[in-house]
């Protein structure tokens, strides 16, 4: 047994999702992400059960593991019980704990889902921030959503809401000693270790590829892995 496998086998995602794969692959022709990526669940658990180290070594750092939805549609349908959705989860943690997320494109968009949607979750309470919501980064949302944010302050009064504003309501400031729990929920659940990991590992790819990385989202290296696109996902 390889030593990779002996670490996934300490993530109770793992426990639960791995029972005995037969290889039928139905969770592949069940897989919405299938259906558009170059991904193959049924491939993924095969090579995690010869638990041959050089083997996981590969996944995780492939583009691979990062493509599922997390929609668990496999799990539905698995004739043994399996969730390759947990297996995913499990990787992908395990290459965020190694650094080996760095090496592939997707891996490396980490950065970006941390200093975004990780900063909101820790700083407001919220994984969706309006005002972090540009159509700078984000052109799909199109010119409407600039005419939302110039407005939003009379926008939100018509709907009701209570934007960024004390007591109860829509979109409401979360207290500070609410968001003291969601900060110690992320401590003790290892979610604040896993961001430094995260952090500390893209700094060093940054290094290597002689990117400029500081704080914030405005650097070379955060839009150089938010913008890339190698065009080689998808089928």
């Amino acid at each position: 047994m390889g030593k990779l496998y002996d670490i996934l086998l300490e993530d109770v995602r793992f426990e639960e999702g791995l029972n005995a794969c037969m290889n039928c692959g139905v969770c592949t022709a069940i897989c919405p992400a299938a259906e558009f990526y170059n991904y193959d669940p049924r491939k993924i658990v095969d090579e995690v059960q010869t638990k041959d180290d050089d083997k996981i070594t590969d996944l995780l750092k492939s583009e691979t593991i990062w493509y599922c939805g997390e929609c668990m549609s496999c799990k539905t349908r698995c004739p043994r019980g399996n969730a390759p959705g947990l297996i995913i989860m499990a990787l992908r943690s395990l290459s965020q704990d190694l650094g080996f997320f760095t090496e592939s494109e997707k891996g490396r968009q980490q950065l970006a889902l941390k200093r975004t949607v990780g900063h909101w979750m820790l700083k407001y309470g919220y994984c969706l921030y309006l005002e972090g919501v540009g159509t700078t980064m984000h052109p799909e949302q199109g010119p409407v959503w600039d005419w939302i944010q110039d407005n939003w302050s009379d926008l939100f009064k018509k709907m009701g809401a209570n934007y960024n504003g004390d007591g109860p309501g829509i979109l409401r400031r979360i207290p500070e000693e609410a968001m003291d729990e969601i900060r110690e929920i992320f401590k003790v659940t290892g979610g604040m270790k896993r961001f430094e990991n995260i952090e500390e590992f893209s700094k060093k790819k940054a290094k290597e590829l002689n990117m400029q990385l500081d704080e914030g989202i405005e650097n070379e290296y955060f839009q150089h892995i938010y913008k890339t696109n190698n065009g080689c996902h998808i089928r």
